[in-house]
């Protein structure tokens, strides 16, 4: 079975992040270049904030509310909920199904070792059940 930390290395600890004294365009932007739905908001390398695509349709589409001349802190989800590199994908899923959320940094302690998102969670999970199958399979055929 997966941890997080297994997810971690598997798809790599790139971090994308945000200011939040950045605008919502450069972040949009930022996100668009990388091919991520959300990003950490740091400052001063603690992590203060999550912005994400759902931040933006609801807190700045949604509200007529102009990217260009918005900071990211103003319209961030905060305080963000993490994931420890050792726990299990099982408790990720938890996490996220419970307080509907796409995206959990994994921290350690106050640092930031990387982000999984709902499908690598249940990348790890369709994994874990595969093997599983296969030694099933294994063992009923002898």
């Amino acid at each position: 079975m997966h941890n997080i930390r297994d997810i971690l290395r598997s798809k790599g600890t790139a971090i994308w992040f945000a200011a939040p004294d950045e605008t919502v365009l450069e972040a949009i932007r930022r996100m668009s270049e990388h091919g991520v739905g959300a990003l950490l908001v740091l400052k001063d390398d603690q992590l203060v904030g999550l912005f994400s695509e759902r931040d933006y349709t609801r807190k700045v589409i949604l509200k007529g509310i102009r990217s260009q001349d918005t900071a990211v802190g103003a319209v961030m989800s905060a305080p963000v909920l993490t994931i420890s590199p050792d726990d299990t994908v099982q408790q990720g899923l938890s996490m996220m199904t419970e307080k509907y959320i796409r995206h959990l940094p994994v921290t350690d302690g106050s640092r930031v070792l990387g982000v999984v998102s709902i499908g690598d969670l249940v990348k790890a999970v369709i994994e874990d059940q595969k093997a599983l199958i296969e030694q099933l399979e294994a063992y009923i055929t002898g």
